[in-house]
């Protein structure tokens, strides 16, 4: 009887305890980040960028009503509820929130001192960091293209799925599918294809939704997991080297990371199955618009393999680029602060490139676009530590406008593009009644300075909004650590 009375008294205290949780959804953590939370929230006098790479419309009331967009429209033509929370965003724009298709939740670990030869490249989780800066960046959806601890990154989606740490949405991809040959230690190295099956199958099972083939696994690898992945409803990706991106087409691969810089098909010196030694070099002497690569390009679009552009981490590569942010500097650990401003400086001092790959990667995407191309948009902080969660995907978005894009279309790639990709259009990726009140409110206006992307003053997910000011702060010093 004691032992009955125990367990109803347990029922009864879990029966509570969802209930609370229920109806406070959010942890105290989060909730100081919480600028505005309110059952039905009235966006007044606001400029929408739709995110579908319509023209923006100015003086428009967005009624956001049990965390969806209920109504849009012209402000004399929305019924405001009364008692509904009023803001005045005169000045203002709003886009959707980001979706970034090349995040991940690691960056390299610091020395203090700058570059170590010989050393490891190692990876440290920022489970701290990178959530509270993707969200103040404006970054509402992630997928993690790669993981280095995928447990922890399923740890931290349900965390932050469930109220008690503040981050975006976040699509968890597996474990690296790498061949032999890794120059990171915390990738496994694939044994064949009936490991590369059955590596699959268990991280489907264990939650992931998506996979990231890498540099050196082999055809025979890769066509092995694209069918186990595709059996179940899973879509894969890669940034390879010993697999060239026709090959990777004709296997079935669904997106292919960075572009061209990373493709060695066109190396003369590339053999089957294996990255060539001097991978990244043969680039410089190919020409977009040879026939060779437009025939590349027409077998992706043919194929439907969308490409992921990650033009922020290339142009940490160029000299004196991007320009030096105090914000960025901030957010980093005092050893990643050194070892990133050594790199840069080494880059700075160097000899310029006899060919500017970033405007050849560009060319390559416009190319790609124009050819009827899916161009999704990602940041990938890794390199040498020069991109950062959130702050990376803006400046992505920037540079995107560079590479020839519009400034509507370039967040048009950014937002539904990735939302398409994801399988998540109904929901995500544009404002529209019916969706998510996925929003992210703007000081200026982007459509016209894409540059404004970065004045970011509220970050709305799922209808509450962040203070990104304070999810900044918060993190200051911690990128390289935690």
């Amino acid at each position: 009887m004691r032992q009955l009375s125990a367990a109803i008294l347990l029922v009864a205290s879990l029966a509570a305890g969802l209930s609370a949780q229920e109806k406070s959804a959010l942890s105290a953590v989060t909730r100081s980040f919480v600028a505005i939370d309110a059952p039905v929230i009235a966006l007044q006098h606001v400029r929408v960028i739709d995110g579908t790479g319509a023209p923006a419309t100015e003086n428009q009331t967005v009624l956001i009503d049990q965390g969806n967009i209920r109504e849009l429209g012209p402000d004399a033509s929305v019924k405001i509820p009364e008692g509904a929370k009023i803001v005045d965003l005169s000045g203002r724009s709003a886009i959707p929130g980001l979706v970034g298709m090349h995040e991940h939740m690691y960056y390299p670990a610091p020395s203090g001192s700058g570059p170590v030869p010989g050393a490891p490249g190692l990876l440290n989780e920022m489970g701290f960091s990178f959530p509270r800066l993707y969200l103040a960046g404006g970054v509402t959806t992630i997928r993690t293209a790669g993981s280095i601890e995928p447990y922890t990154d399923l740890a931290l989606k349900k965390l932050i799925d469930t109220g008690q740490q503040p981050g975006p949405k976040m699509h968890i991809t597996g474990p690296y599918l790498e061949g032999l040959g890794s120059f990171v230690p915390q990738f496994h190295e694939l044994s064949g294809p009936e490991e590369a099956t059955r590596m699959v199958n268990y991280w489907i099972d264990t939650g992931a939704t998506s996979f990231k083939a890498f540099m050196h696994i082999t055809r025979a690898e890769l066509g092995a997991a694209i069918k186990a992945a595709h059996a179940r409803g899973i879509k894969v990706t890669g940034h390879l080297c010993s697999v060239g991106f026709t090959e990777a087409a004709d296997l079935g691969i669904d997106n292919l990371e960075h572009g061209i810089i990373v493709d060695e098909e066109f190396n003369p010196r590339k053999q089957l199955d294996q990255c060539p030694p001097d991978a990244g070099t043969a680039i410089e002497n190919v020409d977009i618009e040879s026939a060779p690569v437009q025939a590349m390009i027409r077998k992706l679009v043919e194929h439907h393999v969308a490409i992921t552009s990650t033009l922020v981490i290339f142009e940490t590569f160029q000299q004196n680029r991007p320009p030096l942010q105090q914000r960025v500097l901030q957010a980093l650990s005092q050893p990643s602060r050194v070892d990133y401003l050594a790199v840069r400086t080494q880059i700075a001092e160097g000899p310029p490139p006899s060919v500017n790959l970033l405007k050849k990667e560009m060319q390559f995407e416009y190319a790609f676009v124009k050819a009827g191309g899916v161009l999704l948009s990602g940041e990938d902080p890794t390199g040498y530590g020069g991109v950062l969660a959130g702050y990376g995907d803006q400046r992505q978005v920037e540079l995107l406008v560079e590479a020839g894009f519009t400034p509507l279309e370039a967040i048009h790639i950014a937002t539904q593009n990735g939302a398409d990709f994801l399988g998540e259009s109904d929901r995500i990726g544009t404002l529209k009644s019916g969706h998510r009140a996925d929003i992210v409110v703007l000081k200026g206006d982007p459509s016209r300075k894409i540059e404004d992307i970065e004045n970011v003053e509220l970050v709305f997910k799922d209808g509450i909004a962040y203070d990104p000011k304070k999810l900044a702060e918060a993190v200051a010093g911690a990128v390289g650590f935690h």
